[in-house]
Formats: structure tokens, sequence, C-alpha cells
């Protein structure tokens, strides 16, 4: 549950600074007319995640169990991949997201109606379906049958979507890049566990070899149904008995990643401000970032 509240809080508190960025500086620039396209967009954009999670779900379940399996491990794998490109690009790019958002709100702008609808529907739709996405493979990698994930992501989602209007109103300051690199770091280790997983429903799908060829077996020490096993599991995608085969994908991704990640040449450099007006387009409040 608590890997899944990560991923809601994470990808939804960057939606939220998206469109509170948006939302404030039409208001700023008196350019209230423009609202109701922008939000247009950001309505169809949760629409689309939201179809596409339940496409994922329900899809799914028509398929024979082999298909499900090299499904869901294809899918774990695509989804590792769109949230590791995320974390680095969060890191890399959280200082200039104000001014890049506001460059192409105002080409929107000269455009017409219909641009500042793509606009906000590209600008938040790329973090919903990253977010299905990854929520559906953590769901399927659980394997419990509760609602726990889907519980922990919403919980997630909406604790961001609080916090990106006290952003808006300027009654919270955050260091916002100190925030997104614990969170990403996070992620990383929470998407290690699903990739591995993912290796593993490739195997029980007979894509890959060496399902019956494992790493070790603690299962009598951590025991799968007990309260400590289910909570490694949740936080963790940890299985007692995993593969060689998932054990050194987990390595291979999670070390070198993380190392990466965590360096600070490159990625930490250098100060910034993320400053989001209130409706009245008096002083802008401020995130501080490093």
């Amino acid at each position: 549950m608590f890997s899944n509240y990560l991923i809601g809080l994470r990808e939804g508190l960057e939606a939220s600074l998206v469109v509170c960025i948006l939302i404030a500086y039409l208001v700023k620039t008196e350019r209230k007319d423009a609202l109701k396209p922008v939000w247009t967009g950001i309505g169809v954009a949760v629409a689309l995640a939201l179809g596409f999670g339940c496409a994922l779900e329900f899809g799914s379940q028509e398929l024979t169990f082999e298909a499900q399996e090299a499904l869901g491990g294809s899918l774990s794998i695509l989804a590792v991949g769109l949230v590791t490109w995320m974390v680095f690009w969060m890191r890399r790019t959280a200082r200039h997201l104000k001014a890049e958002l506001h460059g192409k709100l105002d080409a929107a702008l000269r455009m017409g109606t219909g641009a500042l609808v793509a606009t906000a529907f590209l600008a938040v739709g790329r973090e919903g379906l990253e977010t299905s996405l990854f929520v559906w493979t953590s769901v399927h990698a659980a394997g419990d049958g509760t609602p726990r994930p889907v519980i922990g992501a919403g919980l997630g989602i909406a604790t961001a979507v609080v916090l990106g209007w006290l952003f808006y109103r300027g009654a919270l300051k955050i260091n916002l890049a100190k925030f997104f690199t614990w969170t990403g770091g996070m992620l990383v280790v929470v998407a290690a566990g699903v990739l591995a997983y993912g290796f593993h429903d490739l195997q029980e799908a007979g894509w890959v070899p060496g399902l019956t060829n494992r790493a070790f077996d603690i299962s009598d020490t951590i025991p799968p149904d007990s309260w400590y096993g289910t909570l490694l599991k949740g936080i963790l995608n940890f299985q007692p008995d995993p593969t060689v085969l998932q054990v050194t994908v987990w390595l291979l991704y999670l070390i070198p990643t993380l190392a990466v990640f965590l360096a600070p040449v490159g990625f930490a450099s250098g100060k910034g401000k993320v400053k989001v007006p209130d409706e009245q387009g008096s002083q802008p409040s401020k995130a501080s970032q490093s």
C-alpha cells in the first residue's frame, strides 16, 4: 500500500504543480477566459488515464494465464522504464519547469482554444498514463486480491491535490528538489521490485527460462502470509523464494540506477526557485530548490 501511495503522491504532485503553474499564470496575466479550455484539457487527460487503467484491468481478465503473465511482465518492464525516465527528467528539469510551461502556454494562447486544450492535456496526460500503468503493474505484482494498492494510490493522489492547492494559495513552502530526490530514490527501489517481478511473470509465461532455478528460499523465516511478509511484499515487492534471474535483474537495475540518480554532479548542482503566484497576482510564494 505504501509503495502505491508513494506512486500516487509523486506523480500526482507533479501533475498538481503543472496545473497550479498553468492556472496561476493565466490568472496573473488576466486571461481568465482561457481557464475553461485548460480545465477541459485537464479533464480529458484524467478521463484518459482512468480509461487506460480500466482497459488494462478488464482487458487482461479475458486472456489465458500465460497471456496474462506475458502482458503483466511486458508492461512491468515498460512501466519501470517510464518511471525511471520520469524521475531523472524531473530531477534535471524541475528548476526550469515553470519557464517551460509558460512558454508553451504563451504559444497556445496565440494559436487559440484547441491549442490550450492540447497543452493542458499533454502536460497532465503523461503523468496520468504513467500513474495508471505503474499502479496496475504494482497491483498485478502484489497479487493479493485486496483493494489496498488502489486505496494507497488514491490516497497519494488526494494528498498531492491538497498539496497543490496549498502551493497555489501560497500557504505551503517546501524544498521541492529534496522532495523529488527522496521520493525519486524510493521509487527506484520500488521499481526494482516491479522489474524483478515482471521478469518472473515472463518466466511463468514461458518467455524466459529459469522458473525453477531458485536463488534462495526463506519462506520458513519470512512467510508470505505473515504481517511482515505482507509488509515487505507491499512496499518492496519482496518475494521469499525468487529465481536467480529475479535477483540478478534486481541488482543490475537497483545499484547503478540509484548510484547515478543520487550522484550530485549534473543533477543537483545549482539553485533555483519555484514561484506560484496567487489569484490576485500578488507577490508569489516561493519553494526553494537546490
